[in-house]
């Protein structure tokens, strides 16, 4: 019976400073809400609001935009991890790597290389982790992608890719 009570006290405990806590944050939180040295967001260029709670930079000045160092033209077409577009491991890319969404194939490139390819997927940033059959040539990109047949009604697409520094 002791022990029993010892517990319920060392629980009532908890809840007692959980609750003093709480209400001295809280008490915190309201306080610097009406302070008036509240940082007003329309004098700090860069910065965005997300969903009401969350501050983000827009940019960041240790990590500028890639740079393009070069344009290439290309036939960009898409596979998916099966047998019949692989070879005997279907999910393991020709650098060791696991195949995830933002990988491509391509034969010229060397494995790591950042492109975009932007008339068909915008500022998205691929890199080079696969390749390809040596019939496909130089000048082809193989994007992965999860699903078959997404891969198969994507089809072959003649476009330029932009090769991004580092």
């Amino acid at each position: 019976m002791v022990n029993y009570n010892k517990q319920i006290l060392f629980q009532a405990l908890k809840i007692s400073i959980l609750l003093i806590v709480f209400g001295v944050l809280s008490q915190l939180y309201f306080a610097i809400g009406q302070s008036k040295h509240v940082l007003n967001l329309d004098t700090v260029p860069n910065f965005i609001i997300v969903q009401n709670n969350t501050l983000s930079s827009l940019s960041n000045p240790t990590n500028p935009p890639p740079k393009v160092v070069r344009e290439l033209p290309v036939i960009i077409t898409a596979y998916s991890s099966t047998v019949s577009q692989t070879d005997d491991t279907p999910f393991i890319t020709a650098s060791g790597s696991h195949v995830r969404d933002g990988i491509v194939a391509n034969n010229l490139l060397p494995f790591g290389t950042r492109i975009r390819i932007p008339d068909v997927y915008g500022d998205k940033i691929f890199v080079v982790e696969d390749r390809m059959n040596r019939k496909k040539g130089y000048y082809h990109v193989d994007v992965w992608l999860a699903d078959y047949w997404q891969a198969l009604s994507f089809g072959a697409k003649r476009t330029t890719i932009e090769i991004l520094e580092g």
